[in-house]
């Protein structure tokens, strides 16, 4: 894609570059490196495999910073044919050139795949004796997180045939599900919209504008949903079959466990938040309708700007300079790091047909560095928006010192820094504005933010939890996913909100449901962190806080969440630091309550 300025009443908004990574789908850097690492899996398999267990200590950490170096080629083309796929999924030749490039991918990876399987049949003994050498000593991180999955490895043959197969079996029909969505057109006031422009519309000021939208939604989901059950019902399928062949419990175990977090711990984040209904999400939305003046609201509402609300549109360059701003007075070397994205082109923020929807932070390889997409549309959530995917990019920045194996963190502390990004620009915003009425919409917004952040997704994790579990006694129709849809949505909303039959087909629409099932709890397990962690920067309790905040973030992979929030007086195990989190949410609830 070439940078371009879109002519808007936003501003010039900026499309993303990718010539960092290659010039073109077509370039001979493109079809080399392919070549030459293919070349060098095929050596490596040679050199190492059925040896690793006579290497001396460096030798070891030779052959690690091979099969390093070797991932990392591999996952720039990857990132390169994700990004330029994600720009027009509707695109067949897109489709296709992302396809190819993960069957190469995976082609490639066939020959360096016995690796990590033969470090994992190793015992703790002679992995101890193989880490003596300094350039060895550093992958241990790496390695600690590899074995967590040891007691689940297959067969060498079987874990290669499921590899293999991989890109004709699930990420197929995550591809099926991105095309079909990106495909959807949404009828509304005689034009045809894309899911992120209706579901633009239904946070309108007009409320005859958000039934229509939210009406229109439904009705193509609903004309859709046969598909979408389809989709949903053969990955939850797929992923019961994986989970009994590897042993695992429960349907949400392997992914706390990808998370380096206990089954228990998610499970007493998800008791607090589900604890907490009825002081938080209950207890706003009926404070909401009595705003409006009405008994209840329709779902339509649960995102309206308040009466008060002027609904002002922040132009991309105000969106900009307001991000930074705030990144800036917590730390310059934050704010200087973001910067690097607006004067890149690094960012891709036009609404277009066929664009991905929502919003992501790619980390890509360190060698390179990210790039953020999002779809900008001038509202004070887009802000939002901006300074979450902007507090990814700079921590993935940060963390790709660690190299390809280190840098990535886990989702759960993935989603700190992109929700502290949001937490200090809302502050310097709220703090900035004189008005009344304009303090209390502010605040309103940060608050369904935060809802639609804890709430919300837990309730989506409860939705997939019910899903996977009743799954294993067979195919569940339609109108069955919807039936559970409404339960948990009813539950966590509360009784203030007054659902229509159109809602029922919602689910089909969330993509984490289908890329990366039980994702959902890691917003709100950072944005609960987050909310502790803020409280201890505004409180003065720590010392030298940016500087720290900077070390955890550098760390990337290297230290889990016990050793990343030790200097902040936190623990993510003690209960108490859920209500703190959560406590947080309720004062602002009380603070609207007062006004």
């Amino acid at each position: 894609m070439t940078a371009a300025a879109t002519a808007t009443d936003l501003g010039h908004l900026p499309e993303w570059d990718l010539s960092d990574l290659y010039p073109s789908p077509q370039s001979p850097e493109l079809a080399r490196d392919l070549d030459a690492v293919e070349a060098s899996a095929k050596v490596f398999h040679a050199q190492y495999n059925a040896r690793l267990a006579t290497l001396s200590s460096r030798q070891f950490g030779e052959a690690i910073a091979e099969y390093e170096r070797i991932s990392e080629v591999i996952y720039r083309a990857l990132s390169f044919a994700q990004l330029h796929y994600s720009g027009d999924v509707s695109d067949p030749e897109r489709g296709r050139f992302f396809q190819g490039i993960q069957e190469r991918a995976t082609l490639i990876t066939s020959h360096t795949l016995f690796f990590t399987l033969e470090i994992n049949k190793l015992e703790d003994a002679e992995i101890k004796e193989l880490l003596l050498a300094d350039n060895a000593a550093r992958y241990e991180p790496w390695l600690r997180d590899l074995r967590v999955f040891r007691p689940h490895q297959l067969p060498d043959e079987l874990e290669r045939l499921l590899h293999e197969k991989q890109v004709a079996g699930r990420s197929a029909w995550h591809r099926l599900f991105d095309e079909s969505m990106a495909r959807l057109r949404f009828p509304f006031d005689g034009r045809e919209l894309t899911s992120a422009e209706v579901l633009h519309l239904m946070s309108d000021r007009d409320g005859a504008v958000r039934k229509a939208a939210a009406q229109s939604l439904g009705k193509v989901l609903g004309d859709n949903v046969g598909l979408f059950a389809l989709i949903t019902n053969t990955l939850a399928k797929d992923k019961e079959i994986d989970d009994k062949w590897r042993n695992y419990p429960r349907p949400e175990s392997s992914r706390n466990l990808s998370n380096q977090l206990e089954d228990e711990v998610v499970d007493a984040l998800a008791a607090a938040v589900k604890g907490s209904y009825g002081r938080l999400s209950h207890r706003y939305y009926a404070l909401k309708a009595k705003w409006f003046g009405v008994d209840g609201l329709d779902y339509w509402d649960r995102n309206a700007p308040l009466p008060d609300d002027d609904d002002r549109k922040f132009t991309w360059e105000r969106a900009r300079d307001t991000v930074l701003g705030a990144y800036d007075a917590f730390s310059p070397q934050l704010a200087d790091i973001g910067q690097r994205f607006f004067d890149n082109a690094w960012i891709d923020a036009p609404v277009r047909p066929g664009k991905s929807p929502g919003a992501f932070a790619h980390p890509t390889v360190p060698s390179a560095h990210p790039y953020l997409l999002v779809n900008y549309q001038g509202k004070s959530r887009d802000v939002m928006t901006l300074a979450h995917e902007l507090g990814h990019g700079v921590h993935q920045v940060l963390a790709a010192a660690q190299g390809p194996l280190l840098s990535d963190t886990p989702l759960t502390l993935a989603e700190t820094a992109s929700v502290f990004g949001e937490m200090l620009t809302f502050r310097a915003m709220l703090e900035s504005e004189t008005e009344p009425k304009r303090r209390k919409a502010m605040l309103a917004g940060k608050v369904e933010d935060m809802l639609n952040t804890v709430v919300r997704q837990i309730a989506f994790y409860e939705f997939e939890r019910l899903v996977h579990e009743e799954r294993r006694s067979g195919e569940l129709a339609p109108d069955r996913l919807g039936e559970l849809w409404m339960q948990v949505q009813t539950e966590s909303l509360g009784p203030a909100l007054r659902f229509h039959d159109e809602y029922r087909t919602f689910w089909t629409y969330i993509p984490h449901f289908i890329h990366s099932p039980f994702y959902v709890y890691a917003y709100a397990f950072g944005d609960c962190l987050v909310n502790s962690l803020y409280s201890v920067y505004r409180q003065g309790m720590v010392p030298n806080f940016p500087a720290k905040y900077l070390d955890m973030l550098r760390a990337g992979g290297t230290l889990r969440h016990r050793e990343l929030l030790a200097p902040f007086g936190l623990d993510a195990s003690d209960p108490a630091f859920w209500r703190q989190g959560l406590d947080v949410v309720a004062g602002f609830i009380d603070e609207l309550e007062g006004m």
